[in-house]
């Protein structure tokens, strides 16, 4: 069952679909031109999430979305790299079955509007130079840290992707060749430690609960944000030695217990980056919560499309 909330400012013209495909959800918005939010809709992801099934849900969900058609190009955002015209899901680590899907080829005849992909950390990040917290940071980094951990790099206003559209996957960078293994084949990845299932391995308590016990100065949450912030920080630290980003954005689930980690993270960035290569660095908490991802996939598809 999709929720749907329509603004009483809408008007018929050419607007954009957004819409952001996680392992839980499916998160869609309607745009104008400005990126104003006009409409918006989540449905579960099919579970399993086999790609079949997650097209089917995103093409029903739109005429939820759209019944009019107003918007007339959609973008969207998936967990993983995609190829560099935007047409094919190379892959999605956390997804089942998820390589080489020509999802836009798939899509296209049934929405009737045109179609591109991108990685849904880099949909997050073009959400927030457009409307968010990147608005005049030509150079920045993004983490999402939820169910995985994904990566944004913006090098002089632009997206880097690498030359085949798999770059800039941040979360999967090693920080302990001893630690767990990856679904990427690595050990130790950064998303190991920081994900939402990195966290579990710390404690049995949910996110939400650790954040209210350390809020309220529990010794044992507080230890369990620490050892997080940590890990968090010793990731960053060899991202900012070879992007030197001036901002540093965190989004995801796990962000809304930033205060909780982000000292520990400060931290391990002070003591593991000479200042010369953080100088003038902020880090802080994405400003469009869980909407970035559609508000830049909407963003990519009017860049795309015109």
């Amino acid at each position: 069952m999709s929720t749907v909330s329509l603004s009483t400012a809408e008007r018929i013209g050419a607007e954009l679909i957004g819409i952001d495909i996680g392992g839980t959800a499916i998160k869609l918005g309607r745009f104008d031109r400005q990126g104003n939010l006009l409409a918006e809709a989540s449905v579960a992801t099919p579970q399993p999430q086999v790609p079949g099934a997650v097209c089917q849900a995103v093409v029903e969900a739109v005429e939820v979305l759209d019944p009019d058609r107003r918007a007339d190009r959609v973008g969207i955002g998936l967990p993983g790299p995609t190829d560099r015209q935007g047409r094919i899901a190379r892959l999605a680590i956390n997804l089942p079955l998820w390589r080489r899907i020509p999802l836009a080829d798939w899509l296209e005849p049934q929405l009737k509007r045109p179609v591109v992909l991108a990685n849904d950390a880099n949909c997050a990040l073009l959400g927030e130079t457009w409307r968010g917290a990147a608005v005049d940071c030509p150079d920045t980094i993004l983490l999402t840290l939820g169910t995985g951990v994904g990566g944004g790099v913006l090098i002089n206003g632009a997206l880097f992707t690498g030359p085949d559209g798999a770059g800039a996957e941040l979360g999967l960078i090693g920080i302990d060749p001893e630690g767990p293994p990856c679904h990427s084949g690595n050990r130790g990845s950064l998303e190991q430690f920081c994900s939402i299932g990195g966290l579990a391995r710390l404690s049995p308590l949910d996110p939400t609960e650790l954040a209210r016990r350390a809020a309220v100065g529990d010794p044992e949450a507080l230890a369990v944000w620490e050892r997080y912030g940590q890990r968090l920080g010793q990731g960053l630290s060899s991202l900012l030695y070879v992007l030197s980003p001036r901002l540093v954005l965190l989004g995801g689930g796990l962000s809304a217990a930033i205060e909780s980690f982000l000292p520990a993270v400060w931290r391990e960035v002070e003591e593991r980056v000479l200042p010369e290569s953080r100088e003038g660095l902020v880090i802080r908490r994405c400003a469009l919560g869980n909407g970035a991802g559609r508000l830049g996939a909407a963003r990519l598809a009017l860049e795309r499309f015109g």
